[in-house]
């Protein structure tokens, strides 16, 4: 089960993402696919936002991972950009921040077999003037949670 749309500008990236909050429940797996500059972090931001943080979110490409402690849950939002093996991601230790965690993982390609497997992809990319944005759920429980959401 997929869903998808298409995204004129950022502003319509942060409301897609903020309405998104009421999808993912910890603990989950989400991968965000696209190129540089997709929207990856802008639609982290809006996720972010539509779970009440209000202070500023960065892109984790050189700390690996940036760590958001809510009320209601902790999300780490992990960028494998730079990683240079798989095996990184075992020397980081990021395997201790995914239990009972809403996780986002930009580039997990880059953590090979030690990267988890996603509840749901998100995938940007760019199209017309600006993006199209698919919501792929990968698991039963994913498949129930995103009919319920589209509802």
């Amino acid at each position: 089960m997929s869903y998808t749309q298409f995204l004129p500008d950022e502003a319509a990236t942060l409301a897609l993402s903020e309405r998104t909050a009421r999808l993912f429940r910890a603990p989950a797996v989400i991968h965000l696919q696209g190129n540089l500059g997709a929207g990856k972090t802008t639609f982290t931001r809006g996720l972010l936002r539509g779970l009440g943080h209000t202070g500023a979110v960065k892109s984790p490409t050189y700390t690996i991972v940036e760590s958001y402690a809510l009320p209601q849950t902790t999300v780490h939002h992990f960028d494998l950009y730079r990683f240079t093996s798989p095996e990184e991601w075992l020397d980081a230790g990021l395997d201790d921040l995914i239990p009972n965690s809403i996780v986002l993982i930009e580039w997990a390609e880059q953590g090979g077999e030690y990267a988890p497997a996603p509840d749901y992809t998100i995938q940007l990319e760019p199209h017309h003037s600006g993006r199209q944005c698919t919501i792929q759920a990968c698991t039963p429980t994913a498949q129930k949670e995103l009919e319920q959401w589209q509802k």
